[in-house]
């Protein structure tokens, strides 16, 4: 399954090569990635004293890590399925924390009818995208980045450039707290991704979804309402950016202008590592979330062995590179 845009530029199919080198390639396009993660997992497992890093409270602890990060790749994941690009998630993540602080703290809402709210203009976001770039025919990453851009000055003109504190303490508790002891993230997490791989794979909407992104012209030659789909899938992402905005914003105890703008970056690391994961190229639900847990435990890692902070953006960086070029080898070698 392809995508449009510069990341994901198919190249030409494979030329003939030894058996042994094809098997080696297509291994590690397949593979890399659960390979890299286990070599991360034994580098710091020698190097942090103690035996720390692969302490049962850290492992949870990289998966608390992960869950929000899940979340926002896990709608990142549809609209890249559907064979569009959205690089607004984490400007609506950071619009809803505001949103949702500000709400409860300055309009006296309640949480419950907070959240729905935020969760609502959060969707409304993603379809203003869908919108563009369906019928106003705009490319999809100068539609998203548009749209994410004037998300970021709605946050500053609700906020005023201050963060929104005195948050309700249950609201505090939504991500601070555990079930069964474990905490509230994961939980959350995990009911997203299953939701999502639910109707990703199990569903006549996840059906046309992954057809318009195989084939757009083949899918409305089929009879499928491709511009709905598209539309569909950017107000998925959306609503999950919506809801990482306002789980950081109960676990950071404030709405924060900015916060969550880094999970862009992340989440793209984490869906095209996922890519490269299990299948030849394709994004999916469950690859997103093992390159969500590839990028945290490097982060964690590093963190743990005390490396300057520069190092994680270096991190950061050429895991994003290594992912797409391990997406690229991916999909060539589904074509050859």
């Amino acid at each position: 399954m392809t995508t449009s845009g510069p990341l994901t530029t198919d190249q030409a199919p494979v030329k003939d090569r030894s058996p042994m080198k094809r098997l080696v390639l297509s291994a590690v396009s397949k593979y890399g990635t659960l390979i890299a993660m286990a070599l991360l997992i034994v580098i710091f497992t020698f190097s942090v004293p103690n035996w720390a890093f692969i302490s049962p409270n850290n492992l949870l602890n990289i998966v608390n890590q992960s869950a929000l990060t899940a979340i926002i790749a896990s709608g990142l994941t549809i609209v890249l399925v559907v064979g569009e690009f959205d690089l607004s998630v984490g400007y609506a993540a950071s619009l809803a924390g505001v949103l949702v602080t500000g709400l409860m703290v300055n309009q006296g809402l309640a949480m419950p009818l907070a959240i729905i709210v935020v969760l609502l203009i959060g969707g409304t976001a993603g379809a203003a995208n869908g919108l563009l770039v369906t019928k106003a025919k705009v490319n999809a990453v100068v539609a998203t980045l548009g749209i994410g851009t004037i998300l970021v000055g709605l946050t500053y003109g609700y906020s005023a450039g201050s963060p929104i504190v005195l948050l309700p303490p249950e609201f505090v508790q939504l991500t601070l707290g555990r079930f069964l002891g474990i905490q509230n993230p994961i939980w959350i997490m995990l009911i997203v991704l299953a939701a999502l791989w639910v109707l990703l794979n199990r569903t006549p909407m996840g059906q046309r979804i992954q057809a318009v992104g195989a084939n757009a012209e083949a899918a409305k030659l089929a009879g499928i309402r491709v511009d709905r789909s598209k539309i569909s899938a950017f107000v998925i992402a959306g609503v999950c950016a919506a809801l990482t905005g306002i789980l950081l914003a109960s676990l950071l105890g404030s709405g924060t202008i900015s916060a969550a703008d880094g999970y862009l970056m992340d989440s793209f690391a984490a869906v095209f590592l996922g890519s490269a994961t299990l299948r030849n190229g394709e994004f999916h639900i469950l690859g997103t979330l093992i390159g969500v847990l590839v990028v945290n435990v490097g982060f964690n890692g590093l963190s743990m062995m005390g490396t300057a902070t520069f190092w994680q953006y270096i991190f950061k960086g050429g895991i994003l590179v290594l992912a797409v070029a391990l997406s690229t080898i991916a999909r060539r070698y589904a074509r050859a």
